[in-house]
Parts: structure tokens; sequence; C-alpha cells
């Protein structure tokens, strides 16, 4: 059930963008539009309950309500930006909005970047592990959490990695290709 749950959430995400999107845009009702995507907060409460019912009602703690914590999660984290991503290319194609920002390609403007996206990623998996932990305090001593806990390494390792990422463009950033020269090839 929390799997179908999981998906259904998704979906209704989708659902909620594009109608939101479309009342905004083509229907030119921008404060029904955001009504509607305001509404998107309201599924990962909904997945949290349901999520927490099952586990009450005796339900042994597995992958499912750590995937459910992990999704809930990644929503918070990288919800908003995922639908301001999406809302600037409507309005660029359909309401005449001007072309969405490119991320920048060299330096400390990469950098920078790059770590405003690690921060995204590092909420989504802060998070996770929030929920995740608080699962685990749920069910107690008594119950088996390994599932639980596995879930929780996977989000230690996705706060590294994003880490490990961002540190690269820090710490060796790409240079823009100097104007006017032969690339040495040609030379």
């Amino acid at each position: 059930m929390i799997v179908t749950l999981i998906v259904l959430c998704e979906v209704a995400f989708w659902v909620l963008l594009a109608l939101g999107l479309v009342l905004r845009y083509p229907a030119r009702k921008p404060r029904l539009g955001a009504a509607v995507l305001l509404c998107e907060p309201l599924l990962e409460v909904v997945l949290l309950v349901v999520t927490a019912m099952d586990l009450r009602n005796g339900a042994q703690a597995d992958w499912k309500h750590g995937l459910a914590a992990v999704y809930i999660g990644f929503t918070v984290g990288l919800g908003h930006s995922t639908i301001r991503w999406v809302d600037a290319r409507v309005a660029h194609r359909f309401a005449g909005g001007p072309p969405p920002v490119k991320p920048p390609k060299y330096g400390a403007a990469r950098a920078a970047h790059e770590w405003r996206v690690a921060a995204r990623w590092t909420v989504a998996a802060v998070t996770a592990l929030a929920l995740l932990q608080a699962a685990v305090w749920y069910v107690g001593g008594d119950g088996d959490v390994s599932s639980l806990q596995a879930w929780q390494q996977k989000m230690l390792l996705v706060i590294g990695i994003n880490v490990v990422i961002a540190g690269s463009y820090t710490l060796f950033p790409k240079q823009e290709p100097a104007q006017g020269r032969e690339p040495a090839s040609k030379r």
C-alpha cells in the first residue's frame, strides 16, 4: 500500500504542477494556479500520516517505509526548485516570458552554482534522515529497523557525493576558454 501511495503522490505532484501552470498561463488565472501549486505539500502530509499509521498499526518497518521518508525528504529539498525550473520554461514557451537562465559554465560562478545544488540535495537528504530517525524511534527497540538504517546510510552517501562534486568545482574550477587563441592542436 505504501509503494502505491508513493507512486500516486508522484503522479499527483506532476498533475498538480501541470494543472497549476495551465491555470497560470494559458487560462490567465495566476492566483488560482498558485493556489493549486500550494497544494503540493499536502501530498507529502498525506504520505507521512499514512506511513505513520501503517507503522502504528503494527506493520514491520521495511524498505517501503524508508522509501516514503526519502520521497518526502526529496520533495522538501528539491520540489520547489523543480517547480521553479518547470515554471520558467512554461512561462518562456507559452507566456512570452524571458528565456530560462542557464547555469554558469566556468570559474567561481559555476562553483557557487554547484554548492547551491549540493545544498538542495543536502536539505533533501537531511529531511529524509530526520524522518527515518523519527521512524526508528517510533518503532522502538522491539522492532527491526535495519532497513530504515540502510536508507539513512544511503542519505549520507547522497550528501557526500554532492559535497565532493561541489568541492571539485571549487578546487578545480573549469576555466573559460581564452578568446582569440587557437587551440594548441591547430598550431
